[in-house]
């Protein structure tokens, strides 16, 4: 989606203290390490350094980029969005998980989700997959195993997302996992020189648990 790399750090910026002290169902606190989620397609991980290289070929392709902030333009600059996430992660303001097909080890998209509020009770969410894998039910999986851990693990009760009016694709795929559009941004969005007006999604915690039983989660 459109906030990947080029505004995190300001993003970031904007909360000043971590969440409240949720720990995960087994005890655990997800801001010492995130747990690994496992779908029936795949699985979503903690993003590490070696996946550097498989995100740099995976996200910098011209039909992934055309809508998202600029990925970083190399293996090393992925290399420090990637140990930018896990200091994020510490401090309790942000979640970052790397996208894995079944039966293989490569990270070929993620899901990453900055804290608006300080109690983390509102996010905003996106997401970027290769596009050899749009189509095959990862999002759709990804998306129902990134979200049912939000509202039920870190404790997020409103999640927002942003698409370009024009990224047809991504606006599909936030209304097909039922997300509501709450109004259009208007030239909020800049890219390639230009301001794109923008769509406007959320979910909330309490509508969360009627989708889950709704949906048949299918590419």
């Amino acid at each position: 989606m459109e906030r990947m790399s080029s505004q995190l750090d300001r993003d970031a910026a904007a909360v000043t203290a971590g969440p409240a002290d949720i720990p995960l169902r087994d005890g655990t606190d997800w801001r010492a390490g995130l747990p690994v989620l496992t779908g029936r397609l795949g699985t979503l991980r903690e993003l590490r350094a070696s996946d550097a290289a498989s995100l740099f070929a995976s996200l910098t392709t011209e039909a992934v980029a055309r809508f998202i902030s600029p990925p970083p333009t190399s293996v090393e600059g992925f290399e420090k969005f990637i140990a930018w996430t896990d200091r994020q992660r510490a401090e309790g303001r942000y979640v970052c998980f790397a996208v894995v097909p079944r039966g293989s080890d490569v990270a070929v998209g993620l899901f990453h989700v900055r804290a608006l509020a300080a109690d983390f009770r509102t996010a905003e969410w996106g997401f970027a997959l290769a596009a050899e894998h749009w189509g095959s039910g990862l999002f759709a999986e990804g998306a129902q195993l990134t979200l049912t851990f939000l509202f039920d693990e870190v404790g997020v009760l409103r999640l927002e997302a942003r698409a370009a009016l024009a990224n047809g694709r991504g606006n599909g795929a936030l209304q097909k996992i039922g997300a509501k559009q709450e109004g259009v941004l208007r030239a909020s969005f800049a890219l390639g020189g230009e301001f794109l007006d923008q769509a406007l999604w959320t979910i909330l915690e309490s509508e969360w648990r009627t989708l889950q039983a709704k949906f048949v989660w299918t590419a």
